[in-house]
C-alpha cells in the first residue's frame, strides 16, 4: 500500500473503532484498534528504532527493551520480563535514556 492508502486505512479504522465503541461492541473496537496500530507501524521507519535501547510503550508505564527489529515489529522484553515478545513499532513512544 502507498503512504496515502495507509493513511486512509488508518482514518477508516479510526471511524469504525469509534462507532463500535459508541455501540458498546468492545471486542470489535479492540480489533479495529489493533488493525489501526499495525497500519500505523507501516507509516513509521524502522530505522528510527534501535536494538539495545529502551522505549516507553504508548499510553502505559511499561518500558520495552528492543532486542532486534524484524520489519515493523520490535522484538524484545517488556519491563525486563524473561519472555521475549513482539510489538509493532507504532506502539513504542519516546526513547528512554
Amino acid at each position: 500500500m502507498s503512504m496515502a492508502e495507509l493513511q486512509q486505512e488508518v482514518a477508516d479504522l479510526k471511524v469504525k473503532a469509534q462507532k463500535a465503541e459508541q455501540m458498546g461492541m468492545i471486542n470489535e473496537f479492540a480489533v479495529h484498534e489493533r488493525k489501526m496500530l499495525l497500519a500505523q507501524a507501516y507509516l513509521l521507519s524502522p530505522d528510527d528504532f534501535h536494538a539495545e535501547e529502551k522505549y516507553q510503550i504508548n499510553d502505559s508505564e511499561d518500558v520495552f527493551l528492543i532486542d532486534y527489529l524484524n520489519g515493523v515489529f520490535a522484538w524484545g522484553y517488556r519491563n525486563a520480563n524473561s519472555g521475549k515478545e513482539a510489538v509493532p513499532i507504532s506502539l513504542l513512544g519516546r526513547r528512554i535514556t
